[in-house]
Order: C-alpha cells, then sequence, then structure tokens
C-alpha cells in the first residue's frame, strides 16, 4: 500500500520510537523486587486498540497494530519518567491477544491494507511482565465482549428501520440477543478474573491500573442519523442503550479491579460531554468514518469495504478516541500513576 511521504520530524520520532523498542526487548537478569538501582520504573502497558490508540497520527505502521506514538502510555510514561514496554495491539481480546497470542486473522492495523500474505500473529502480551515491574496498565474488555459487532449490529438495523424506533435495543434485550449478551458478559468476567490472577503471578510488585473505556455516545444531543462522522445509521433512540452497555462494561472492569487489588481508571466521567456528536473541537471520539487527528500527515486509505461507505471522513476509524481522547486518557491514567507514588500516611501503614 501506498502511503505518502512522512515529514522529517515524524521519521525521527518513528526512529527513535524503534531505537526504544530495540532496547527494550533486551531480557536483563531479573530480581525478585524493583530495585531503584536498575533505572527508571518499568511500566508495561497492555490492552486493545483504545489503548494503542489506533488512526491517532503518528502510528507504527510496521506490525499491524497501529500502536500510536500519542498513545496515552506513551504519554505517561514521558511526562514521569518510566521505562514503557507498550504492547498495546488494535482488536486485542482478554484471550486472544492478552492471555494468549493473537491470531493473524484479529491483527486489523492500520494500516488497513496488511502487506502481502497479512499481518503476523502477535504474541500473547502478559509475557512481557517480569517480577521487576513496577507499573501495569491494562485497557482490554470490548472486543471479548464484541463492542464492535454489536455496533455494526446496529448500524444494520438502524438502516432497515430508517432510522426510526429502538431496533438494536429491541434485538439485544429480547430472546437470542439477550441471551448471546449475557452469556458475552459472563465469559468476559471469567476471562477477567483469569488475566489479573496472571498478572499478580507474574509481577507480583506492580502497581496495576485498569483503564476503563471513555464515553462514546453518553447522550444523542447532536446526534444525527446517516452522518458517519457520527454514528452512520445507528437510529437515536438505541443511543442510550449503547451508552448503557458501555457504562455496564466499564462497571465489570471496576468491580475486577476492586476484587484484585487494583485501580480502576476513570476515563468515562471526564469525557462525558466530550462523546462523538459533540461539536467541532469538542468531540473526543471518532465516528465510524471520520477524519485522522494527531501529528504529521500519516494517511490511511480506506480499505475496500470502508470505501463503500458514504461518507466523506478520510478512513474508517470506527468509534476510536481521537488525538483530543487519548490525552485525556494519559490525563487519567497520569493522576492514577502519581497517587501511587505519593508517600502513605503513616496512619494508614500496615
Amino acid at each position: 500500500m501506498s502511503r505518502s511521504r512522512l515529514p522529517a520530524a515524524v521519521r525521527a520520532v518513528f526512529a527513535t520510537a524503534t531505537a526504544l523498542a530495540a532496547v527494550l526487548s533486551v531480557f536483563t537478569p531479573v530480581s525478585a523486587a524493583p530495585s531503584a538501582a536498575a533505572g527508571p520504573p518499568r511500566y508495561v502497558a497492555l490492552g486493545d486498540s483504545y489503548s494503542a490508540n489506533v488512526f491517532v497520527r503518528p502510528w507504527n505502521p510496521t506490525d499491524g497494530c497501529g500502536r500510536s506514538y500519542r498513545n496515552y502510555p506513551h504519554q505517561v510514561a514521558e511526562e514521569l519518567g518510566l521505562r514503557l514496554v507498550d504492547v498495546t495491539c488494535g482488536a486485542a481480546e482478554v484471550q486472544d491477544g492478552v492471555l494468549g497470542p493473537q491470531p493473524s486473522s484479529k491483527v486489523l492495523g492500520p494500516p488497513s491494507a496488511p502487506t502481502a500474505g497479512g499481518w503476523p500473529a502477535r504474541p500473547a502480551q502478559i509475557e512481557r511482565l517480569r517480577a521487576d515491574t513496577d507499573y501495569v496498565s491494562v485497557g482490554i474488555g470490548g472486543n471479548s465482549l464484541g463492542f464492535g459487532e454489536i455496533v455494526t449490529q446496529c448500524l444494520k438495523r438502524g438502516l432497515t428501520t430508517l432510522g426510526l424506533g429502538t431496533p438494536c435495543t429491541k434485538h439485544y434485550t429480547s430472546g437470542e440477543g439477550r441471551d448471546w449478551l449475557a452469556g458475552r458478559f459472563a465469559r468476559l468476567d471469567g476471562e477477567f478474573g483469569r488475566m489479573m490472577t496472571r498478572i499478580r503471578e507474574r509481577a507480583p510488585h506492580a502497581r496495576v491500573a485498569l483503564v476503563g473505556y471513555p464515553a462514546i455516545v453518553p447522550t444523542n444531543s447532536g446526534c444525527h442519523w446517516g452522518v458517519w462522522r457520527q454514528l452512520g445509521t445507528v437510529a437515536k433512540g438505541d443511543m442510550p442503550w449503547l451508552d448503557g452497555l458501555e457504562r455496564r462494561l466499564n462497571s465489570l472492569i471496576a468491580e475486577q479491579a476492586a476484587a484484585h487489588g487494583a485501580t480502576y481508571v476513570d476515563t468515562y466521567g471526564p469525557s462525558r460531554a466530550h462523546g462523538l456528536c459533540a461539536g467541532a473541537g469538542q468531540k473526543w471520539m471518532y465516528g465510524v468514518r471520520d477524519d485522522l487527528t494527531g501529528d504529521g500527515d500519516q494517511t490511511d486509505p480506506p480499505a475496500r469495504l470502508c470505501a463503500l461507505l458514504p461518507g466523506t471522513g478520510a478512513t474508517c476509524t470506527f468509534v476510536h478516541p481521537n488525538a483530543l481522547g487519548a490525552d485525556n486518557q494519559a490525563r487519567q491514567l497520569r493522576a492514577a500513576f502519581e497517587r501511587f507514588r505519593a508517600p502513605v500516611p503513616a496512619a494508614q501503614r500496615s
């Protein structure tokens, strides 16, 4: 796939990040606990496309994970002086991505048009955790729940009713749709529990933060049917249900954090006024097909199916945080990590 030539400044960012990744890939002897003499604290970022911040320029074009150099792990590591190991990857799931390898069929870019033969499978992200890991962030769960499939169903059902009624809500709150969704939530809960146990086993001294999902459509105010920079053909009446689904997912993540001694990072609350139907300059989310944001002029020509959508946005960003959304995620995680570093009052020490 041809891409426009990147400016020198962006190429320099790529070169620096590549060199850093090479250094971090070298395994050094581990100790039983973190050591101040070992250098900057080691921070491992695990997660899916919302943590990789896919489609936020500039991203790594080499492995199909779409990992942005402006994603919240990079921002937090730079601001707090942490040694980052970022293995976040677009389309990752709890099982197929964090606990186990992410198969090639589930590595989707960007770049959205893969290299010849497709993108290679990715190793299990959890393998990068070690006994000397100091900080861990995990942003995962939406793909395991099937959020992309759910939105696609809502797009199709909203199209058949020309945006009238609540066709998607009806599907997922009765009959087979309700049973399917209940099964997905039950499976995700079990997978999360196993993941948290494994994280504690591999990084027993690490401070762990579970990052929730930011607000997508907390209100349907400003939303219009058929606008692809928003939710396309999703019926406006179905948007409250979609918001409730996201809040339910965040509640599951928060409960898992509490059950396993981790910290839940709320990115939803601070972003409530900045959903994808907010006005220009105010939205922190991409719509279904939207213009790219971030640094530089990197492009992602729309794949064949994306090109069929009537929207005029640059590519199929399919409901992800934009650059401002990534900045919000970074602010919330940075605050959580700073609380980890704050001295514990004597009265609270065990």
